[in-house]
C-alpha cells in the first residue's frame, strides 16, 4: 500500500526531493492542504505561513535544480510551537500578553532549519506560556486518535501536527515532559536533548534553567537527522554547551547486543495496566535483540517533582511578575494561579531545590555507571479525556516525576511509540541515556522501532 505523501518520513521524502522526483512546492502544498482540511477539528495550528512557505519552497526547488542541494532537510516543511520566534510571523506563546507580537528575528532553532533549506508552514498551538492545559486564546488542540482526549501538554499542537500529517517535523519545548507527553499521546517520536545541546535563543521562556527545545518526528531516524541539524553551541544562549555534535545518523545501525538496559521499577499504584503491559513488552523486545536487563530504582522521584515545581514556578514568577501584577486580566486562570504561586516560595526554598538538583545529578550519574540506557513509561496513563482533566491539579492524570528527573539532571530522553491501550490510545516508551550520549539513545530506539509497526500507524481522521 502506498503511504500518503503527508505521512511519509523525512528519510523517505528527502531522496526524492534531491533527485527532483518530487518538488518542494508540491510537498508544501500537500501539507498546507492537509492543514486546511483538518485544522478546524484538530486546532493544532494557530497560524499558517502559506505565502512565505510557497515562496521558500519555490526557492528550494530552484536551488536544488541548480545543483545547490543543502541536505536532507532542503525543501522539507516544518512547524514550530508558538514560543519560537519567527521573523515577520506572530509568536505569542498562545497568550494574550503577546497577541500582537511579531519578532524581527528568528530564534536559533528557526535559523538552523532555514539554513538547512527547510520550509516553515505553521506556528502551533500550545498551553499558555508553556505551563499546562489550554492556550490563552483560541481553541485547545485535540488528539487525532480520539478528539475527546487530550493531546499532551504543553507542546500539544506539535504532537498533533506530526501525528495528523500537517507537517514533516515539528518543534516543541519541554520543562518537565512537554515534548515527551505529546509524543506518547499522539504516537510519534519526541526527543528531550541533553541540556545545552540545542540553543534556546529566541524562545519565549517558561523557566530559566529547565527549559529544553526538542523535535517531534515520525520515526527515530528523522529525530536523529533533525537533532544533527539544530544542535550546536550558541553564545547567545547562556546555557548552550560547547560540545561537538556527532553525525547521529551515521552511528545508527540498530545493533544493541550487550547493551545494559536499566529497567526502572514502578510501584504499580495508580498505573494504567495497559501502560505497564505495553512498556514491559517493549523492554522485553530489547532483551530479545541482545540487550541485558537490570532492575533499577530511579532515585528521589517524588522529591524531584517537588523540587522541579519549586524551580520552574519560582523562575516563571521571576520572568513574568510584572505582567502578573499589572496585566493579570490578559493572563488565563491556569498560568495566573501557578505564576503567582511561584512568588510564594522563599529564596531558601529555591536554594534547597537547587541543592537537591545537584544531589539528583550525582545519583543519576551513579546509576549510569552500571547501565547504558534507562527504560520506563512516559506517563502512568494513556491520554485522558479533556473533560476529565483538571489543570488546577498540576499532576492530574499524569505522573511527571519520572520525566522531570531528566529535565533536572540534563540527560537526553526520548519517547518512542510502543503500542496502544484497549481503547486505541497511544502509549510511549521512554528511553534515557547519559548526558550528550544521544547516539546510544537513538540506536536503542531504532533497534526497537525496527521490530515494530507502531510508528507506521496513523490516526482515524
Amino acid at each position: 500500500m502506498t503511504i500518503p505523501l503527508h505521512y511519509q518520513s523525512i528519510t523517505e521524502i528527502a531522496p526524492r526531493i534531491a533527485a527532483r522526483e518530487l518538488t518542494a512546492v508540491a510537498l508544501t502544498e500537500a501539507y498546507l492542504g492537509r492543514i486546511e482540511e483538518l485544522n478546524s477539528s484538530l486546532h493544532a495550528v494557530v497560524e499558517t505561513t502559506a505565502d512565505g512557505a510557497l515562496e521558500a519552497a519555490a526557492q528550494a526547488d530552484r536551488e536544488i535544480g541548480a545543483g545547490n542541494y543543502r541536505g536532507p532537510l532542503h525543501g522539507i516543511p516544518f512547524a514550530l510551537k508558538d514560543n519560537f520566534d519567527t521573523a515577520g510571523v506572530h509568536t505569542t506563546a498562545c497568550s494574550k500578553l503577546f497577541l500582537d507580537r511579531v519578532p524581527e528575528r528568528d530564534s536559533a532553532v528557526a535559523e538552523r532549519f532555514k539554513q538547512a533549506g527547510a520550509v516553515l508552514v505553521a506556528k502551533l498551538t500550545m498551553s499558555e506560556l508553556a505551563m499546562v492545559g489550554a492556550p490563552g486564546y483560541g481553541e485547545e488542540a485535540r488528539n487525532p486518535w480520539n478528539l475527546e482526549h487530550a493531546p499532551g501538554w504543553s507542546s500539544s499542537g506539535s504532537g498533533v501536527a506530526v501525528a495528523a500529517g500537517l507537517c514533516a517535523v515539528s518543534m516543541g519545548t519541554d520543562s518537565g515532559g512537554s515534548v515527551r507527553f505529546p509524543a506518547s499521546a499522539n504516537s510519534v517520536v519526541g526527543l528531550l536533548p541533553s541540556f545545552g545541546r540545542v540553543s534556546r535563543h529566541g524562545l519565549i521562556p517558561l523557566t530559566g534553567s529547565i527549559d529544553f527545545a526538542g523535535p517531534l518526528t515520525r520515526c527515530v531516524r528523522d529525530s536523529a537527522l533533525v537533532l544533527g541539524t539544530i544542535a550546536g553551541h550558541d553564545s547567545r544562549d547562556p546555557g548552550s554547551a560547547n560540545e561537538p555534535v556527532p553525525d547521529f545518523c551515521a552511528a545508527l545501525d540498530g545493533g544493541i547486543k550487550g547493551l545494559r538496559v536499566g529497567v526502572v521499577q514502578q510501584d504499580g499504584d495508580g498505573w494504567h495496566p495497559d501502560v505497564l503491559e505495553r512498556v514491559a513488552s517493549a523492554i522485553g523486545q530489547l532483551e530479545t535483540l541482545g540487550a541485558s536487563l537490570h532492575d533499577v530504582q530511579l532515585p528521589l522521584v517524588e522529591h524531584a517533582h517537588i523540587a522541579g515545581s519549586i524551580i520552574y514556578l519560582t523562575e516563571g514568577f521571576e520572568i513574568y511578575q510584572q505582567q502578573l501584577r499589572q496585566r493579570s486580566q490578559d493572563i488565563g486562570p491556569v498560568f495566573r494561579m501557578y505564576g503567582k504561586l511561584g512568588g510564594l516560595f522563599s529564596a531558601a526554598d529555591y536554594i534547597k531545590a537547587q541543592q537537591f538538583r545537584s544531589r539528583l545529578k550525582k545519583e543519576v550519574a551513579k546509576l549510569f555507571e552500571s547501565v547504558d540506557v534507562l527504560a520506563l513509561p512516559v506517563s502512568n496513563t494513556p491520554a485522558r479525556r479533556l473533560a476529565d482533566f483538571d489543570p488546577f491539579v498540576l499532576s492530574d492524570g499524569i505522573r511527571s516525576g519520572a520525566t522531570e528527573v531528566f529535565n533536572l539532571v540534563g540527560t537526553p530522553a526520548l519517547s518512542v511509540p510502543c503500542g496502544f491501550s484497549a481503547d486505541g490510545l497511544p502509549i510511549g516508551l521512554q528511553l534515557v541515556a547519559r548526558k550528550f550520549d544521544e547516539s546510544t539513545l537513538f540506536n536503542t530506539a531504532l533497534a526497537y522501532e525496527q521490530t515494530q509497526t507502531w510508528h507506521t500507524r496513523h490516526p482515524p481522521i
